[in-house]
């Protein structure tokens, strides 16, 4: 592994997943050379006393720790099924915990993962209280952050219309719809955001979408913009097919809430004035 030279929360960022629903998830095989780890042995101990840590503390495992298999290719190019773990940011807390404290970079590990769980989300049973437009708000800021850093990426890997890059990635996600497209369906008003406009079960659609378009990019080294064009259409369009084999409602068949998020923020600080 390449020594890390510099330890700032940027190196947690850059290997954060976001699923569906917004979740925020690390992959125990990409958390491990960056807590400064080269052999697997040595880091699976330290996973397994996390989950005993966990397993004490009364939480589910399961849902904090749950394993996933992935395929890896030898240098021959044979391929084998190895164990992975899809970690939530309290897992990856309770490995800093437990991790080798010698390590540099495990005491910022254990500050960024136990300060940034309750700034950044928030648990499944504050987030099922909130209501529809606290929800909308809550995933409109996600959104915001995921497309910020896919913007970055995005510029790093080639791209220079930024705006047909996201055009791609709303066609494969909408059946062919651009930007424009949905803020006519929606009958927004002039520069109206559509982002602004969607409820929350959309929203989570084009985080799931933004965040996986990120990833992808990442990890297949995307260095062109016609490629670039391409991925964020293709992973639209498996996002849209996820859906529709779960059952779901596609993203344009979904209700355009009464108010956008700027006039309930509008509201918001009328009421605080």
């Amino acid at each position: 592994m390449n020594e890390i030279k510099e330890y700032t929360e940027k190196i947690f960022e850059e290997i954060k997943h976001i699923d569906k629903l917004g979740h925020e998830y690390w992959f125990a095989r990409e958390l491990m050379p960056v807590l400064g780890y080269s052999k697997w042995d040595n880091f699976h101990k330290v996973i397994n006393q996390a989950m005993t840590a966990c397993k004490n503390s009364g939480i589910d495992i399961y849902e904090q720790f749950p394993e996933v298999g992935k395929l890896s290719i030898n240098v021959n190019g044979g391929k084998r099924r190895i164990i992975d773990y899809k970690l939530s940011r309290y897992a990856c807390y309770l490995i800093a915990q437990n991790a080798d404290s010698r390590k540099k970079v495990i005491a910022l590990a254990q500050t960024y993962f136990a300060i940034q769980t309750r700034k950044q989300e928030l648990s499944e049973k504050e987030y099922n209280e909130l209501t529809e437009d606290e929800k909308r708000l809550y995933r409109r800021n996600q959104a915001r952050k995921g497309n910020f850093n896919l913007n970055k990426t995005a510029v790093n890997s080639g791209v220079k219309d930024l705006a047909r890059f996201h055009n791609a990635g709303y066609k494969g996600l909408y059946n062919g719809e651009t930007a424009d497209d949905i803020f006519k369906r929606k009958k927004l008003r002039y520069r109206e955001d559509i982002l602004d406009n969607m409820g929350s079960e959309e929203l989570a659609d084009n985080i799931f979408r933004i965040a996986q378009t990120d990833a992808k990019f990442k990890r297949d080294n995307v260095d062109n913009e016609y490629t670039a064009n391409s991925v964020h259409f293709e992973v639209g369009k498996e996002v849209r097919n996820s859906i529709k084999r779960l059952g779901g409602t596609m993203p344009e068949d979904l209700p355009t809430p009464e108010r956008s998020l700027k006039e309930l923020e509008k509201e918001s600080k009328k009421s605080i004035d």
